[in-house]
């Protein structure tokens, strides 16, 4: 089983406009698995009657596993906000895939599952069916449960193990998006592609393929979430024309709408929302 605990740390996760969220307990997968699997996140929640908690999330480029007492889903990368209404109380076991693995559990260009979702039963067959049920049985009961946590996140990776090993462009698509995701100073296309001696056009039919996305929004998204955390960082008090700058935006104006236009909101209006931010029990799309 996963043993090892993520501290509950994530600039992806924007929260509602209350700056609430739920428990959210998140696992590193098993040492075998890291190139299919990033964490596994398992939020709870519980909302008084008729309160409504929409989560904001800036996914990052991956599929997810989503188990539910409802549903059980292979969830493809959201272009924009990813969003979640939450009502009364529930749970969900999510695995967070790394890029490569899109490709191997749905058989298809993740194109297909951009901005879109398709069941387990789907994707999987009677196994995924049997997946989600295990996982049901396991934390319906005490969705809080430690033992139950780690017993559903050992059975989705088993079931992942049949995916094994990881192809080799599956691995390349790894490292590029770990490249961009880690190098604030790769704000290019080119960067990326003379990184790993390919063209440009070679890159974008690649990360289309593998992960439903191209290389430009890669680079877009890591600012974004490097902005959000720079944001939390410096609720109380902040400068955007610094934020901006230590982004490498060329200017103010130029990091506002790029930020707005992927979150609805100004950096201005997120940074006000963390100010009152305050405990609640709220989201699951994660991260």
């Amino acid at each position: 089983m996963p043993t090892d605990r993520i501290e509950p740390d994530e600039p992806a996760h924007l929260r509602d406009a209350e700056g609430a969220s739920p428990p959210i307990d998140r696992y590193l997968p098993a040492v075998d698995l890291v190139g299919l699997v990033r964490r596994h996140w398992i939020p709870v929640w519980e909302l008084p009657e008729g309160t409504v908690s929409v989560q904001r999330v800036l996914q990052y480029p991956v599929c997810l596993l989503v188990i539910d007492a409802d549903q059980a889903l292979l969830v493809g990368p959201t272009t924009g906000l990813g969003t979640r209404e939450l009502r009364g109380r529930g749970w969900t076991v999510g695995t967070m895939l790394q890029p490569a693995a899109g490709w191997l559990l749905s058989g298809r260009p993740v194109t297909e599952l951009t901005d879109g979702a398709m069941s387990l039963a789907e994707v999987a067959g009677r196994d995924g069916e049997r997946l989600a049920e295990h996982v049901r049985r396991l934390v319906a009961p005490a969705p809080r449960d430690e033992q139950a946590q780690r017993a559903a996140t050992a059975a989705i990776e088993e079931h992942l193990r049949r995916l094994l090993p990881v192809d080799e462009e599956g691995e390349l698509v790894n490292r590029i998006v770990e490249f961009t995701e880690t190098r604030p100073d790769v704000r290019r296309v080119g960067q990326v592609s003379a990184e790993f001696a390919v063209s440009e056009r070679t890159l974008q039919r690649l990360t289309a393929r593998r992960l439903g996305l191209g290389p430009k929004w890669l680079i877009q998204r890591r600012r974004l979430h490097e902005a959000a955390a720079l944001l939390r960082s410096r609720a109380t008090s902040f400068d955007l024309a610094a934020v901006a700058a230590d982004l490498g935006y060329a200017d103010q104006a130029h990091f506002i709408r790029d930020f707005a236009s992927v979150t609805g909101m100004t950096p201005g209006r997120f940074a006000d929302e963390l100010r009152h931010d305050g405990p609640g029990d709220g989201a699951p799309k994660e991260e």
